[in-house]
């Protein structure tokens, strides 16, 4: 095996992500039931990564999603740009009435024993209507690209969705990127277009394409059909991460394309206090980030966060070990924020990675 192999050299883009946006409401601690107020954030997987990496990471990111032409389309517009990530957007126009639309996630906070409660509106969402051909790939990465990220969740959305992530994969081979795709096997979606069958099916014409993978034993099991523990056994070493290394072999045998497969390792005390670590297995070799306790404000997003993190690490030359220590680091540091997308800095990643405290700075 011979690791990534990450283009070099300046490229017209870093990272290019695929994805539906989404933005998400947020009412603090108060349930949605009481609540009079709310924060919006505009969110979505693959694009918190691109705005993470922008932001935080000083990356040339873009990304590539559905818009809608109404003032939600415009609100997150304005939001992608204040992040610096630039937009290749395929445009809907909404019929002023039912839609397209762009998708809603309600979300509060939970506090202490009671936990978040998350739940959508993803009815008529223009992201679900993409299709294979709405972009163009070559032209887009004409200039050059290093790295090219989807998930799960989007290739979920509808018969489509998934058809257009082989795409641009396949276009990002054509132009030597790295490929990373979080698998994030959501079965409620996955229900609607065919189930658990088609889930995999979909999943593997996928995971064919791709250089990383990042997910837990369940997304492995049930997006890819890897034989592995009951994901609902109950375990008192639940950062033990001896059941995801030990399903790596089979991954690997699977699609021996794969060179990394990483995930989040967290054990959930109450709402606001986490014990977090991170685990990566790259060309051969496992790595284990440190534990540390989190005192959570929200927790959405840090997923996207660890990702965001070890991403960089590797196009920027780090060692496994240390790029999975900024990614373990840097969804730490997204916990203590509310929203999706980054509010660190570089320098703040780097010094929780090396074991910073959280003493006084002066």
């Amino acid at each position: 095996m011979s690791g990534l192999n990450i283009p070099s050299g300046e490229k017209a883009i870093d990272f290019c992500a695929l994805g539906a946006l989404v933005h998400r409401l947020d009412p603090g601690v108060i349930p949605f039931r009481t609540a009079n107020n709310f924060e919006v954030h505009v969110s979505g997987g693959e694009y918190n990564c691109a705005a993470n990496l922008s932001s935080c990471f000083g990356l040339k990111t873009a990304v590539a999603t559905a818009m809608v032409n109404n003032p939600i389309g415009e609100l997150i517009q304005r939001q992608v740009a204040a992040m610096g990530v630039k937009p290749f957007y395929k445009h809907f126009k909404h019929d002023g009435v039912r839609g397209p639309n762009m998708a809603t996630v309600y979300s509060d906070r939970g506090q202490g024993v009671r936990a978040p409660v998350v739940f959508y509106n993803r009815a008529n969402e223009a992201g679900g209507m993409l299709k294979p051909g709405d972009f163009d790939w070559d032209k887009m990465f004409a200039g050059g690209v290093r790295w090219v990220h989807s998930g799960g969740i989007f290739a979920a959305l509808s018969e489509t969705t998934a058809e257009v992530v082989i795409e641009m994969m396949e276009a990002a081979g054509r132009a030597g990127a790295i490929r990373s795709f979080d698998l994030n096997y959501r079965a409620k979606l996955w229900d609607t277009i065919g189930g658990l069958a088609k889930g995999q099916e979909m999943m593997a014409k996928i995971v064919k394409n791709v250089d990383v993978l990042i997910g837990n034993e369940e997304d492995l099991q049930k997006g890819c059909g890897i034989k592995g523990p009951d994901v609902e056994e109950k375990s008192d070493g639940k950062l033990d991460p001896k059941n995801f290394f030990k399903m790596i072999g089979d991954a690997v045998e699977k699609f021996p394309n794969v060179k990394a497969v990483a995930t989040t390792l967290r054990e959930v005390h109450s709402t606001n206090r986490h014990s977090w670590s991170a685990v990566l297995w790259y060309d051969g070799k496992e790595y284990i980030a440190p534990t540390a306790e989190l005192d959570v404000i929200d927790r959405i997003g840090g997923g996207d966060g660890f990702a965001s993190g070890l991403i960089y690490g590797l196009i920027n030359g780090r060692t496994p070990e240390e790029s999975l220590k900024l990614g373990w680091a840097h969804g730490a540091l997204l916990t203590t924020f509310t929203g999706d997308v980054s509010r660190a800095i570089l320098p703040e990643v780097e010094a929780f990675a090396e074991g910073g405290s959280a003493r006084v700075q002066r």
